[in-house]
C-alpha cells in the first residue's frame, strides 16, 4: 500500500511540475475545450444548413456567460421544419459524444431549445423569433435584411392561418 501511495505522489508531482503548453492567443489547441466547442458548433451549423435553416446567428458567449461557449439562433418556416431541424441537431450533438442532450419545446415546435452543453441552439418560427428577439438581449443586432426576411415570413404565416 505504501508503494502505491509513493507512486501516486510521484505522478502528482510530475503533473504539477510539467511545463504548460505554449498557446498562441486566439489559436486553439486540438484538445482544448474551446476548440472542441468550435468543432461542435461547426457540426451544428452544417446540420442547420442542410435543413435549410434561415437567418442563422451564432453568438459567442465565452467570456460573457458560463452557461455555454456558443449560442445558435435560427428560424424555420413551419413547425414541421423547426421540429425536423431540432431532431437532426440533437442527433448531431449525440453523435459527437455530447452526453445529456436535452430538448425543450418540441411538442409545440414554436421555439425549441436544445442544450448541447457548450453549444445551445434556439430554433424558432419567424413570428416567435421576432417576438422574443434573443439576439438583442445578448447584444447582437441582426442585419436589416435578416429582420426584413423574418418579418415577411412572420406576416406570411399569419395570413395563412
Amino acid at each position: 500500500m505504501k508503494k502505491c501511495l509513493e507512486q501516486r505522489s510521484r505522478t502528482a508531482i510530475r503533473a504539477q511540475t510539467r511545463a504548460p503548453q505554449a498557446v498562441t492567443p486566439g489559436k486553439a489547441v486540438k484538445n482544448e475545450p474551446l476548440a472542441l466547442s468550435e468543432q461542435l458548433l461547426e457540426r451544428v451549423l452544417v446540420s442547420l444548413d442542410d435543413d435549410k435553416a434561415e437567418n442563422v446567428v451564432t453568438i459567442d458567449l465565452s467570456g460573457k456567460s458560463t452557461i455555454a461557449d456558443y449560442m445558435v439562433v435560427a428560424t424555420g418556416r413551419s413547425t414541421r421544419q423547426v421540429s425536423a431541424m431540432a431532431e437532426h441537431a440533437g442527433e448531431v450533438l449525440k453523435a459527437a459524444g455530447v452526453r445529456g442532450v436535452s430538448m425543450e419545446g418540441a411538442a409545440r415546435a414554436d421555439w425549441i431549445l436544445i442544450d448541447g452543453g457548450d453549444v445551445i441552439v434556439h430554433l424558432f418560427r419567424p413570428e416567435v423569433r421576432d417576438f422574443y428577439n434573443l439576439e438583442k438581449m445578448w447584444g447582437v443586432d441582426m442585419s436589416a435584411d435578416a429582420k426584413a426576411a423574418d418579418a415577411k415570413a412572420a406576416e406570411g404565416a399569419r395570413k395563412s392561418r
